[in-house]
């Protein structure tokens, strides 16, 4: 399966000018990020890092991949509507964790006053690698699935562009004509748009809640655009905004600066580090209001570790997916080994296989935004750390996934054009809204092809 470009690698004077090209091609694109010394400033921008050369997806995998995520559209949103299910999971996780703590009392303050919006939206996106199987055939497995603030749709909806003129400057139009068209800005959009109109007022704005020092607007900008085209405006704020400036009438509707807010899309809010004491109340707010959240705050929760790990439970999918044996078939078949690490037998069990075997685990924490899973050694010294600390609860284990590496050009801003070995992850976004109320028509979700 792996992605062989052959002697195109090995040529490293070809490989620069095409690099040259490629940045060039990225730029004119809008295929950018700001910079770190400036993440505040669009008068300064860079390319985002990408590959000079397209990768390799097979076609039935692909295509797994976008059946199976109507049905984890249908999960996330399942799980979100059952609070003793949530309760139940992330009973111990919050006596550990005090972000999904935190994220957890808002939870049940909304569920205890009432919960007020009647649209939910719900943009995910499912992250895959193709597992290596012992007869050498690949198999799709998930990662994980970001419920919240899931990125980058923006700017994967213009590299396709960049790729098709890197192999178009070879002469490899045959190649270039099997790059699929991707454009998820554009559903997310849809998905927005669809909240919006459901909310039902024309005048209501959309509010993107933004960090301070943003530096992949750009792909925000996408969406944006996409929706300011549908005349739906919107505007961007931060967690201190909402706290200073944002107010709940008497019907509990949303207003900022004395705008009416339909949508609030969270761009922001995914990592401990992003609240304060001022942004928990603005978020609090938010969630009190009838403005469709996007995630709502028990959709973020749906996200967790933690419930990944509990959905891996003989006989969890068909409890929350009933009567619908086809669906939870084609889940099933993407988990990975998944492992609690509560305290108690099965935790003491889950500890052991991966510090007998650690090549073939991953430990993971209540975390979005990568850059937190522990491999190998550090795993190893974690474990033995965590063994018998209730701290561990805060953590699941999981299956390595072992994907096929290959070779491929990583262009980087400030480093030269450099062959290294790779591997491939696979994002699918998958958007639904669902109306509160039965007697407004209903959307299951669709998937967008990435």
């Amino acid at each position: 399966m792996a992605t062989n470009w052959g002697s195109l690698l090995q040529d490293e004077q070809q490989l620069e000018e095409l690099a040259r090209q490629a940045v060039d091609r990225a730029l004119a694109e809008g295929v950018l990020l700001r910079t770190s010394q400036e993440p505040t400033s669009s008068e300064v921008v860079s390319y985002a890092p990408f590959t000079l050369f397209p990768s390799l997806v097979p076609s039935a995998l692909l295509e797994q991949a976008y059946a199976v995520q109507m049905d984890f559209n249908l999960l996330v949103d399942a799980v979100s509507q059952n609070a003793a299910f949530l309760e139940q999971t992330l009973s111990s996780t919050i006596k550990q964790d005090d972000f999904t703590a935190r994220l957890f009392d808002i939870h049940k303050q909304v569920l205890k006053e009432g919960i007020a919006q009647t649209v939910f939206l719900g943009l995910n996106r499912s992250d895959y690698m193709f597992q290596r199987s012992t007869d050498g055939s690949p198999a799709l497995k998930q990662i994980e699935i970001n419920t919240i603030s899931a990125s980058f749709g923006g700017l994967a909806s213009r590299t396709p562009a960049v790729h098709r003129h890197v192999l178009s400057v070879l002469s490899k139009t045959k190649e270039a004509g099997k790059i699929l068209s991707n454009n998820p800005s554009k559903g997310l959009a849809l998905g927005i748009a669809k909240a919006w109109e459901l909310y039902g007022s024309t005048n209501a704005l959309v509010l993107l809640i933004a960090q301070e020092k943003e530096r992949n607007i750009f792909d925000q900008r996408a969406i944006e655009n996409e929706l300011l085209a549908r005349n739906i405006h919107v505007i961007r704020r931060t967690f201190e905004d909402i706290s200073e400036k944002g107010s709940l009438d008497q019907d509990r509707r949303l207003f900022v600066d004395g705008q009416e807010i339909a949508v609030v899309y969270f761009r922001d809010g995914y990592m401990p580090r992003q609240y304060s004491l001022q942004n928990w109340e603005a978020r609090l707010l938010l969630e009190r209001s009838c403005a469709a959240k996007c995630p709502d705050i028990a959709t973020q929760l749906a996200g967790t570790k933690k419930v990944q790990q509990e959905l891996s439970r003989p006989g969890m999918l068909e409890m929350l997916l009933p009567g619908q044996p086809e669906a939870v078939a084609r889940l099933r078949a993407t988990f990975a080994g998944l492992y609690s690490l509560d305290m108690g037998e099965e935790g003491d069990q889950a500890i052991a296989k991966a510090l007998a075997a650690p090549s073939r685990f991953v430990l993971k924490p209540q975390r979005e935004g990568g850059g937190n899973n522990l491999y190998g050694e550090e795993m190893v010294q974690a474990l033995k750390q965590l063994k018998d600390s209730e701290e561990r609860a805060s953590y699941i284990l999981m299956e390595k996934i072992e994907p096929e590496p290959f070779e491929n050009c990583l262009l980087r801003p400030g480093s030269p054009a450099q062959v290294v070995q790779c591997i491939s992850e696979l994002g699918i976004f998958g958007v639904y809204v669902r109306p509160r109320t039965q007697d407004l028509p209903t959307s299951p979700g669709y998937q967008m092809k990435p």
